[in-house]
C-alpha cells in the first residue's frame, strides 16, 4: 500500500513539481492550494505526511501546523515546511508550531524525497 502525502501551495507550478516527484517515488498526492484547503481535505482523507509552503493566503503554513497539532488525527502526522524562507527565526518559529522539518527552495527532487523517507516508511 503507498503512503499518501498531502502537498499545500499556493503556487499551481509547485503544486505541479513536488506532485510529479512524489509521483515519480510511487506515493499518492493530495494537494491543496492554501492551510484552509488542506484541513477541509483532511477531512475526507487521510495524509501520511503534509508538506506545506509558509507563506500562503487564508491560512499560512505556521497556523496550519498549529491546527493540525491540535487535531487528534494529525496531532502526530509528520508535517515539513518547504519554502523560501531560510532566516533561523522563521525555522524557529515552524519547530515551535510542531513542524518535523524544513526543506528551502529551491530544492532537489532527491533531497525531498530523501527528507519524506525520514518520516514515512
Amino acid at each position: 500500500m503507498s503512503k499518501t502525502i498531502l502537498i499545500v501551495d499556493d503556487s499551481a507550478s509547485m503544486r505541479q513539481l513536488v506532485t510529479f516527484a512524489l509521483k515519480e517515488a510511487g506515493y499518492d498526492v493530495i494537494a491543496a492550494v492554501d492551510g484552509k484547503d488542506a484541513l477541509a481535505k483532511l477531512n475526507s482523507a487521510k495524509a501520511d505526511m503534509v508538506i506545506t509552503d509558509l507563506n500562503m493566503p487564508n491560512m499560512d503554513g505556521i497556523q496550519l501546523i498549529k491546527q493540525l497539532r491540535t487535531a487528534p488525527a494529525t496531532k502526530f502526522t509528520p508535517v515539513v515546511m518547504l519554502t523560501t524562507e531560510s532566516q533561523e527565526s522563521k525555522k524557529q518559529e515552524g519547530k515551535t508550531a510542531g513542524a518535523s522539518g524544513w526543506i528551502v527552495k529551491p530544492f532537489t527532487p532527491a533531497l525531498l524525497i530523501e527528507t519524506i523517507k525520514k518520516f514515512v516508511r
